[in-house]
């Protein structure tokens, strides 16, 4: 399993780089055919997006070792909430890309009689799993963080912020309001892998919410966001200190 690792960690970038280029290539063929692009050119995109899809599931072979290996480190993290987060997530993370490389044997025709649909189905439902475990994790985090900042400002400024009348409960809630999206911009603003980690997540859950019809959007939207998330992902591989950890 070792080596399966390894391999998979030397191509999690070309992949993150094959991925950013599927979905350039959905928004463009979107924004092409939406601009009344020749159907012959929109359709020529659309068949370089199958083979950039199909070229990138083959440096995914080795991602559901990553991921086991992954889930095995998170059962010894000290805090429950995290060690049910990060286990589940990658165990689901595992399911999605052994159902990706079952999908990539029929398409690339090793299996030609595999119902593609349903395997491609159910490799969507495993990747929502973990995206829905990812932004519980990233939730969590940031409640922490609120949380230790607020305390610790209270015990600097030894007072619990500023009093209203008691009938004032508009503007209790207007300014309990205020404060707490103040707060989550600073903890944000202070913790870049965290930031990105967010947006990545929220960016991604909008693909396999659009693939198993919970939440229809268009080709654009989708381009779009898989786009984003690539970059961002690129982003953590070549600058390791923007990825959330643990």
């Amino acid at each position: 399993m070792d080596s399966w690792v390894r391999f998979s960690a030397q191509s999690q970038a070309k992949e993150r780089v094959f991925r950013a280029a599927q979905y350039a290539c959905t928004l463009l063929g979107y924004a092409l055919q939406k601009n009344g692009a020749s159907p012959d050119f929109v359709a020529r995109i659309k068949q370089l997006e199958a083979h950039v899809s199909l070229g990138r599931k083959l440096f995914r072979l080795g991602n559901s070792a990553d991921a086991l290996e992954s889930a095995k480190r998170a059962i010894h993290l000290s805090d429950m909430v995290l060690r049910f987060c990060i286990t589940v997530g990658n165990l689901n993370r595992a399911m999605y890309f052994a159902c990706d490389n079952i999908l990539w044997a029929g398409k690339s025709g090793l299996v030609p009689h595999m119902d593609q649909e349903k395997w491609s189905q159910r490799s969507f439902r495993y990747y929502l799993f973990a995206l829905i475990m990812n932004l519980s994790r990233d939730a969590y985090e940031i409640r922490l963080l609120m949380e230790r900042e607020a305390n610790g400002k209270r015990q600097k400024g030894g007072e619990n912020g500023p009093e209203l009348p008691a009938d004032s409960g508009l503007q209790q809630l207007v300014l309990r309001l205020k404060l707490q999206l103040r707060l989550l911009g600073h903890v944000l603003r202070s913790n870049p892998p965290l930031f990105l980690d967010v947006v990545k997540n929220a960016c991604d859950i909008f693909i396999p919410l659009d693939k198993l019809g919970l939440y229809k959007t268009n080709p654009g939207f989708v381009g779009l966001c898989g786009l984003t998330s690539s970059v961002l992902s690129i982003l953590t591989i070549v600058h390791p200190w923007l990825k959330l950890k643990p």
